[in-house]
């Protein structure tokens, strides 16, 4: 039987959220429409489960449903052709908007010639800030897994042209 409180509990987990897992989405499959739908989708799960995650950490369940979400669309669609994204706009503050859609646009494309798992590896760790060992318990690997995976994702990133031009303008500043 459910609490009263399950649904009003479950709406301020998913206001406070959301946005975040959002931008996880969006940053694992650099597409705004399945970002939406990878969200969607995780929300729904999570929400069946509030009952079990009594005071577990709903965003981390939450998070690893859309990890293992995004892998699985991965696996089946790899090969089926994608249109390009378009990025959202965002207000100014203060910054010429088109150095930030630029900035932006790079380190999708960047983040578009990792492999899949560098990839989830590198969004978790650097962009949400985990820790190695949480990464490796999210994604389900060993930690050496996420240690070799991020380091091979650094190097590609290091040299990709779009990040070491955005570099070259940085300290140029």
């Amino acid at each position: 039987m459910r609490r009263p409180d399950h649904d009003a509990q479950f709406a301020a987990f998913m206001a406070a959220g959301a946005q975040r897992l959002y931008r996880v989405a969006y940053l694992l499959s650099q597409d705004p429409d399945q970002a939406e739908e990878l969200t969607q989708h995780a929300l729904v799960r999570t929400y069946t489960a509030w009952e079990r995650l009594d005071g577990g950490d709903a965003y981390a369940y939450a998070r690893r449903i859309l990890v293992n979400l995004h892998s699985d669309w991965w696996r089946r669609y790899r090969r089926r052709e994608r249109p390009m994204p378009q990025l959202p706009e965002r207000a100014a503050g203060g910054a010429d908007p088109a150095d930030a859609v630029a900035d932006r646009a790079g380190l999708v494309r960047a983040l578009r010639q990792l492999s899949r798992r560098e990839r989830a590896v590198v969004v978790l760790r650097y962009y949400l800030d985990l820790s190695e060992q949480q990464v490796a318990d999210e994604l389900g690997v060993a930690l050496g897994t996420v240690k070799s995976a991020a380091s091979r994702a650094l190097r590609k990133l290091r040299v990709d042209p779009d990040l070491s031009r955005h570099q070259q303008q940085q300290g140029a500043s």
